[in-house]
């Protein structure tokens, strides 16, 4: 297939998202981002898989690399030590590049160490996973986990490239696919209509694997990710749209331990409670709901959260979400497929309900 680009904008700082095949595989293709020595951040999985061949990728660059324990278990600050270890041991000065390679854990790790490394240094994201590709791996968002709440501790650092190579989404496990396809369907609601209809139409081929139908839903996700971040780099308006399904998708995930749940089920179970929400407060028909709970599930994932997050959990962790200010929590919801809005006036007697039906429906649902 021949390399698609989708431009971030951001004046000086734009940069391009390269998707294509073998990108990690071509010689000199990173070395035109490259500023100085290399350090390629991984973990412990896709180091055999990729490594080496990245590393071979940047030819007579000065390079090291680093290998990390995988799983998001292992996204704190007691791991990023490990690159801050690696790169001074290295001799790595301010004029060097940190090279991501894995999924959202490691984009978010690395780049919260090139954001802190001297006071910043270049960056750049070679997402392995279909939810870093369309999400994590655009937009700067870096950062850590704490054990009261996720990416609580972190820093907007923009990368100068993003490689999305569809070749290494063939070792990816099933799970872990289906769990990028959530943040996929996310764009659809929250943006654009009809790529939610593409979504109904070719969700048997994108499970299928077909390079064709992933690559149009990796560069229709980016596209639309690229435009909200060019436009809110910080989060102090729409970029918040993003997070459909967040806050209660974070929740889960912290309640039930880093890990346990994959993010984009986290987020599946999320956006359910999201457009359950919006129904309550009269925004979206129940017909959009059942359409909305029909394509995750049609992709294999929760639409119900798991039993061990209570309502008390839930309200724990949703209070300490990074979008709550003063006190408030801030929720994206629905006023159709398509179009989201971020609310802070919405009645809290509504999110009491839909926290009582899920917390109250659950019991004795087997949880994938």
């Amino acid at each position: 297939m021949t390399t698609q680009i989708v431009d971030i904008d951001f004046g000086p700082r734009s940069y391009p998202i390269m998707i294509g095949e073998n990108l990690t595989t071509q010689n000199g293709l990173l070395n035109q981002y490259v500023q100085g020595k290399a350090m390629v951040v991984t973990n412990e999985t896709i180091a055999p898989l990729y490594l080496q061949q990245v590393l071979d990728s940047l030819g007579n660059t000065p390079k090291a690399s680093v290998v990390l324990p995988d799983g998001e278990e292992h996204k704190n600050v007691e791991t990023v030590d490990r690159i801050y270890d690696a790169l001074l041991s290295n001799g790595f000065d301010r004029g060097c590049t940190v090279i991501a390679l894995g999924g959202g854990v490691i984009g978010d790790m690395a780049g919260f160490s090139a954001a802190c490394y001297q006071r910043g240094v270049n960056f750049i994201q070679i997402p392995t996973t279909l939810l870093a590709q369309v999400d994590s791996s655009v937009g700067g968002k870096t950062g850590v986990n704490h054990p009261m709440g996720k990416n609580m501790i972190g820093a907007f650092h923009q990368p100068v490239a993003v490689l999305a190579d569809m070749s290494v989404l063939s070792t990816l496990p099933d799970r872990e696919f289906k769990a990028g396809l959530a943040e996929v369907i996310k764009y659809g609601f929250i943006i654009d209509a009809e790529f939610f209809a593409w979504l109904e139409e070719n969700m048997t081929s994108l499970l299928d694997r077909n390079t064709a139908s992933i690559a149009h839903a990796v560069k229709r996700s980016c596209e639309i990710k690229a435009a909200v971040v060019a436009a809110d780099e910080y989060e102090r308006g729409q970029r918040a749209l993003l997070n459909f399904g967040h806050t209660f998708g974070h929740a889960i995930e912290a309640g039930m331990g880093y890990g346990v749940w994959l993010h984009g089920e986290a987020i599946s179970a999320g956006m359910v409670m999201g457009l359950d929400m919006s129904v309550r407060c009269g925004m979206i028909t129940e017909s959009d709901k059942e359409r909305g709970c029909a394509l995750l599930a049609a992709a294999d994932l929760p639409v119900l959260p798991p039993s061990e997050v209570d309502k008390a959990m839930f309200e724990r962790y949703m209070l300490r979400d990074k979008k709550v200010i003063d006190g408030q929590i801030r929720l994206i919801l629905l006023e159709s497929i398509g179009q989201a809005v971020v609310s802070a006036d919405f009645d809290a007697e509504k999110l009491h309900n839909t926290l009582d039906h899920f917390t109250a429906h659950i019991a004795g649902h087997e949880q994938t």
